[in-house]
């Protein structure tokens, strides 16, 4: 298996930063990560091989990988990996379906993959799906694996057009700054946003950085969000993300395909706040 990794190529050009994190790493150096032994109860996953087993979900299902990037925390301990996607059905100008991974050996959270899309114009991203893998590192997980990450690609043109049709409800969405404010004070209290970033986000949305999310309307809120989101802890972001989506989309009644509401639910277990420290340390 070995030389098939290194034998494995990206396109030559890249578009911008996929995820923004002080400590990114090669997958060379992923493949130099010393894994735990497994014990009884926990399995730990490499990191470099839910690379590879990611890699070859996406070939099978058809897709080819634009970019990847990858992010060590804690002197390797956990991971964060994303994969700008594209392929029949799931390209456009504005946003590009973006494949989150994340997996840590020390236990403090599930490997998981993530669906969501990246905006262009400010490379923010946000997901909308979180498939734990095998529940999280049990015994059969290395045998699960292909399977479940089989599965959670084949979701992504279905959540691509999903991602579609809220993101026109939200651009329709009209709100008051009376009514951005209360959205803002239910996603701290929901853990979704960090209270100190509360008042950055409600200027954000009052005088957008980019033309694209003038106006006001759900959709900048929204955008103020994931623009303040960034840069922070990347294994936080999708709890976050869909939490914030699933307080949004009751407001701009969009139903979406798979409920986001109880995905949000299940990814609280995984979304401690682990001592305040974010991948910018």
């Amino acid at each position: 298996m070995t030389g098939a990794l290194h034998n494995y190529k990206l396109p030559t050009t890249t578009i911008m930063a996929l995820i923004i994190a002080k400590n990114k790493v090669n997958f060379e150096q992923l493949i130099g990560v010393e894994t735990p032994e497994k014990s009884d109860t926990h399995t730990p996953i490499p990191h470099d091989l839910l690379v590879t087993l990611t890699r070859k979900a996406i070939e099978n299902a058809g897709l080819t990988v634009l970019e990847e990037e990858h992010a060590l925390h804690r002197g390797g301990l956990r991971y964060f990996g994303g994969f700008a996607l594209t392929g029949k059905g799931i390209s456009g100008d504005d946003r590009q379906v973006v494949l989150g991974l994340r997996n840590s050996h020390d236990k403090a959270f599930a490997a998981a993959v993530c669906i969501g899309n990246r905006m262009m114009v400010c490379e923010n991203l946000c997901f909308a799906s979180d498939v734990k893998l095998a529940r999280r590192h049990t015994l059969n997980i290395l045998t699960d694996l292909p399977r479940v990450l089989g599965d959670a690609v084949g979701r992504v043109v279905s959540h691509w057009n999903d991602m579609g049709l809220r993101i026109d409800r939200y651009k329709t969405t009209e709100i008051s700054d009376a009514q951005a404010a209360d959205l803002m004070v239910t996603l701290v209290d929901c853990k979704a946003f960090p209270a100190r970033d509360i008042y950055a986000a409600i200027e954000e949305f009052r005088n957008p950085r980019h033309e694209e999310f003038k106006g006001r309307t759900l959709w900048s809120l929204y955008n103020s969000i994931t623009e303040n989101l960034k840069g922070g802890d990347l294994s936080k972001l999708p709890f976050r993300t869909m939490t914030a989506q699933s307080i949004f989309d009751r407001v701009a009644s969009h139903a979406p395909i798979i409920e986001v509401q109880e995905i949000a639910t299940k990814g609280c277990e995984d979304a401690p706040e682990i001592d305040g420290t974010d991948l910018r340390d």
